[in-house]
């Protein structure tokens, strides 16, 4: 295969005959308050498989590894109080990750699912046990960090402004609710993050940093390596020894 790391610049002579391990980025299309992209989690899952497949094929492998094309839309209903947010739901988004694995496993050896919103968890769990069940060498990787703040703070700023600076909007950044979000759970299940932040901010995207976003990107990264190369699926459908879900 001569030409670089995408699937989709590929033709199907060059995967003949191949074992490929797909990555796939998973985002969404949703507010990420007034000074990031509605695109943040699709960028970021799909930077982190990117910078991830060239170590990957790197190592001493039988396996081709392809980042396929991104699967920009998640379950985003949370978010839908903001204009922007364009949610698939879970039952339509399981139905996706679940056709779309079948397909591409029908020449594809493993999946694994490279997800940068947190609300496609519970989706990414239902679809991924069906498709290991049905014999499917398929997983999920959690593009996330155990300290970092829930939503458009300090996190995801700081990993926009390493990724695309010219897209975040300092000037209209501010700190939205900063409490725990085991807190926030209740009200939020209630009446989406409107009912808990005016600006749809969960954390302070003004301590954010170029160099932060540098390091989380390259921890993600790290993660994602790790967890592909040893690929141990943990009863979620989960890569062991990767990011915190």
């Amino acid at each position: 295969m001569t030409r670089g790391s995408g699937l989709g610049a590929l033709s199907w002579p060059e995967l003949d005959g191949s074992a490929v391990t797909l990555l796939v980025p998973l985002g969404a299309v949703e507010q990420h308050g007034p000074h990031l992209p509605l695109d943040t989690d699709i960028r970021i899952a799909d930077a982190v498989a990117r910078r991830a497949q060239p170590q990957l094929a790197g190592n001493p492998s039988d396996q081709t590894f392809l980042v396929a094309p991104g699967l920009p839309y998640g379950a985003s209903g949370e978010h839908e109080g903001f204009p922007g947010t364009i949610s698939l739901g879970h039952e339509a988004l399981r139905l996706v990750l679940i056709e779309y694995g079948r397909s591409a496993c029908r020449w594809a050896r493993r999946i694994v699912f490279v997800n940068g919103h947190g609300g496609n968890g519970r989706t990414l769990v239902e679809a991924v046990r069906l498709l290991r069940y049905e014999g499917r060498d398929v997983a999920w990787f959690a593009c996330g960090h155990p300290a970092g703040d829930a939503h458009a703070g300090d996190t995801e700023t700081s990993v926009l402004l390493h990724l695309t600076p010219g897209d975040v909007r300092l000037t209209d950044a501010a700190p939205g609710n900063r409490a725990p979000i085991a807190e926030l759970l209740a009200p939020m299940r209630a009446g989406g993050v409107a009912a808990v932040s005016a600006n749809g901010v969960l954390g302070d995207p003004t301590t954010a940093t170029a160099a932060r976003g540098a390091d989380l990107v390259g921890a993600f990264t790290s993660a994602l390596v790790s967890a592909v190369a040893r690929w141990d699926v943990d009863d979620r459908g989960l890569l062991r020894g990767g990011a915190a879900a």
